[in-house]
């Protein structure tokens, strides 16, 4: 079923880049392009799959020092993007974003550290700090770069397994209620003293959080081209109606008045020329993936695995929820790509090489759980 999924989602990709690239001359042939992105894709499914699982668990801290190494290394020599230094360029005229790749890095080392409880309640000092801690050294590195985005999907992964790592519920309350705070206080202080953070960020490299912040909180006071992207977005998504205005007719996407329509912007485009119908297609599609990939972790007979399963889920999930919340108005713009659809290698390697660690859930988790995570949990 998974693998039927993917398929649809391909098929859905390219079809809805052709459209998005329409009207941007110097993105034209990014659907092929993408189309060629999913074979290497779909090797690194496959391939992960076959691949006993419990070996990424096993070989963790090299797995984990490797991401940190990129992550630092991209702070040095990284290029930048959109106001975001995050990525390596390679030979090919390629390029890799460290960023995405360590969302999967997290996953096996949260995962890898959580079996070694053997099921026991988590510990707030001994295993919610110390799990904290291991998330925020790369939440630091990717935040240096600009990237919102990305860094606040290893919070949501973070968050993710200690819900499904036996977090007592007192200690649940406390994250709660901290984190709610935090969000309410922020959101407050930072209409409160917008004037004061703008003149303090001014010059700064990050100058454009204002640009993606203003349109979310203070629509009414962000400046036309800090709204340009969101108000254009909102007004085609709504012009879509039920069924949309069909394939390559949409007004705002084909006359390119929403940006990055190929990519962070492609829901728009499903919005707009399918309708509400077209996207509700879309969601039923997210939703039988992710409703298969809790059954594969209900059917596991080992812990590791079902840890594996959560910690992707809640990565797609925070995607999926961030790049449709950023369009509607209920969440900040950032760049984070719409799982499987938007034009984009990295993403695309690490969501592909995600699912296939799912797979090998599904292949190799049947069994109980062998000497080589006995071993790691011993540890």
């Amino acid at each position: 079923m998974i693998v039927v999924i993917l398929g649809l989602l391909m098929v859905l990709s390219i079809i809805l880049i052709h459209s998005g690239v329409a009207g941007w001359k110097d993105f034209r042939g990014a659907d092929k392009r993408m189309a060629l992105y999913y074979i290497p894709g779909f090797i690194a499914f496959f391939g992960i799959a076959l691949l006993d699982y419990k070996l990424l668990i096993k070989y963790y801290p090299y797995i984990l020092g490797l991401g940190l190494l990129l992550l630092l290394l991209v702070n040095f020599i990284g290029s930048s993007i959109n106001g975001a230094q995050g990525w390596l360029k390679l030979p090919g005229g390629l390029s890799l974003q460290p960023a995405e790749l360590f969302k999967l890095v997290l996953i096996i080392t949260l995962t890898a550290l959580l079996i070694k409880k053997h099921r026991a309640r988590l510990s707030f000092w001994r295993n919610v700090v110390p799990l904290t801690l291991v998330t925020l050294v790369p939440f630091g590195l990717v935040m240096a770069q600009n990237d919102i985005g990305n860094g606040l999907s290893y919070l949501v992964i973070l968050l993710g397994l200690l819900w499904i790592g036996n977090l007592k519920y007192s200690h649940t309350l406390i994250i709660l209620v901290v984190f709610a705070a935090v969000v309410v206080v922020g959101i407050k202080s930072y209409i409160s003293f917008h004037d004061q953070i703008a003149t303090s960020l001014a010059g700064t490299s990050k100058a454009h959080w204002l640009d993606r912040i203003d349109p979310w909180l203070l629509p009414d006071e962000a400046s036309k081209d800090a709204s340009y992207h969101t108000r254009n977005a909102k007004i085609a998504i709504a012009s879509g109606g039920m069924f949309g205005k069909g394939y390559m007719h949409g007004d705002f996407v084909q006359s390119s008045r929403v940006p990055y329509t190929y990519s962070d912007s492609i829901f728009v485009v499903v919005a707009e020329e399918f309708g509400f119908v077209g996207c509700s297609v879309l969601l039923l599609l997210y939703f039988i993936l992710i409703h298969r990939m809790i059954l594969i972790s209900l059917e596991a007979k080992e812990r590791g695995g079902p840890y594996l399963i959560v910690g992707v889920v809640a990565m797609l999930l925070y995607q999926i929820f961030e790049n449709i919340g950023m369009f509607i108005g209920i969440m900040p713009l950032t760049g984070i790509t719409l799982p499987f659809i938007s034009y984009g290698g990295t993403s695309l390697l690490i969501n592909m090489a995600s699912l296939g660690v799912v797979m090998s859930v599904r292949l190799h988790g049947q069994e109980k759980e062998d000497s080589l995570v006995q071993k790691q949990g011993s540890q």
